[in-house]
Order: structure tokens, then C-alpha cells, then sequence
């Protein structure tokens, strides 16, 4: 086993729960800690968990003292219920806990935006996470990687009517995304998680986009 430590944000989501299984399972990591607002309720000799408020991310510095932090939050702003609700969860406490990434000297700092991300975009959706890629660049992190998968596929633990429909026509039409189109095939949330992993592993530092095909491609 590598002793490498790992930092986890967004464990219980759809990515994240998938990247945390990789974390735990694989021989690169010797101690992986997650943040969460509620207990997992997860034993695993390699496993750390704090339950925290994200409003106090500095009262922890100590925890990304790590070599890799990842980045899977996310909401949407039906579960937000606002506008501002939703960039503090998709935008502020990632920008947060770049810096603080960055200020304890972790190595790599991977995180989960969306395709079509563009801080010019008419979309509050994609112009956050396009303002978010920007910010995130400013910070000069070391070694960072952003991730832009299209549709997310999976079991989540809350139904989306929205998505699963998308989910449903896009597979029945998945001859169509070939080619140039391939950045716009749904991708499983279980490749997106073993794609942040892989790319954890390398030593280029620099900042590095992957789109859904060259998720898969890396995954």
C-alpha cells in the first residue's frame, strides 16, 4: 500500500459514494477522511469521518494536510430552494476549500463541474460552475482537475423526474453519440469516480479539463 491520505467532499452523493468505495478499496491510500453533515454510519479501518458545518471549514485546516482532495459537492437548486442557497453549496465551498487546499500544500485538488460550464453562459446552472472553473484557476492551485461529465447516471437517494427521463431517452439513442458527439454521452456516476481516482494517480502538475469521453477514456 502507498501511503498516501486523501481528503473527501460530497461522500454522500452519487460520485462521491462511488469515489469514496474506489478510495477505501484501492492500495494508494493508507487514510482517507470525508466531511459530512450527517453520519455515514461507515466503518472501514482506513476511514476518518468528521461531521462538520461547512460554514466552519477553517476550524479543521489540520484535515487537508493530505496528498489528494477531492471535490464532489453539489445540489440543485429545487433541493437549495434559492439561487443563493445553491451557490453556496455548488460555488462558495469549493472556492473555500480550494484555498484551504492550497494553504496546507495538498498536492492535487480534483473536483466535479458540469458540461457546458461557461461563466457567460444565460444559465444560472452553467454560469456558476463556468465561474466556479474561473475562480478555481486563480487560486494557482499545483496540480488541478475538473471534471465535466454530461448526464450523471446512477442509483441516487432522491428521485429527480427531470434526469430520469433524460436518463431514458438518451440511452434509447446512445447509437447517436459518436464521433464529436461523444462528449455528450450519459455517463455512469461509477466511471466519473474511478476517472478522479486515476487521474489522482499521476504527477503532472498544471490545470487539466476531462469532458464525459475522455472521463471514460481515462477511467
Amino acid at each position: 500500500m502507498v501511503d498516501k491520505s486523501a481528503l473527501l467532499f460530497g461522500a454522500s452523493g452519487l460520485v462521491g459514494g462511488e469515489l469514496l468505495n474506489c478510495l477505501l478499496k484501492g492500495n494508494e491510500y493508507s487514510k482517507v477522511i470525508i466531511f459530512v453533515r450527517k453520519s455515514l454510519d461507515l466503518k472501514h479501518p482506513k476511514l476518518e469521518e468528521r461531521v462538520i458545518e461547512f460554514e466552519d471549514l477553517s476550524r479543521h485546516k489540520d484535515c487537508f494536510e493530505v496528498n489528494d482532495v477531492f471535490c464532489c459537492l453539489g445540489t440543485t437548486i429545487k433541493k437549495a430552494k434559492s439561487q443563493e442557497a445553491f451557490k453556496k453549496v455548488d460555488v462558495e465551498y469549493p472556492l473555500e476549500i480550494a484555498r484551504l487546499s492550497k494553504e496546507m500544500r495538498a498536492e492535487k485538488f480534483l473536483i466535479i463541474s458540469s458540461m457546458g460550464a461557461n461563466p457567460k453562459s444565460s444559465v444560472f446552472y452553467s454560469r456558476m460552475k463556468g465561474f466556479l472553473e474561473q475562480k478555481l484557476k486563480e487560486i494557482s492551485i499545483k496540480s488541478l482537475h475538473i471534471f465535466r461529465p454530461s448526464l450523471l447516471l446512477g442509483d441516487r437517494n432522491e428521485f429527480r423526474f427531470g434526469e430520469s427521463v433524460s436518463s431514458f431517452l438518451t440511452k434509447a439513442i446512445s447509437f447517436v453519440f459518436v464521433g464529436t458527439l461523444k462528449k455528450y454521452k450519459p455517463i455512469e456516476a461509477k466511471t466519473v469516480a474511478n476517472g478522479m481516482y486515476k487521474a489522482a494517480q499521476g504527477k503532472s502538475d498544471g490545470i487539466y479539463t476531462y469532458l464525459s469521453n475522455e472521463i471514460a477514456e481515462l477511467s
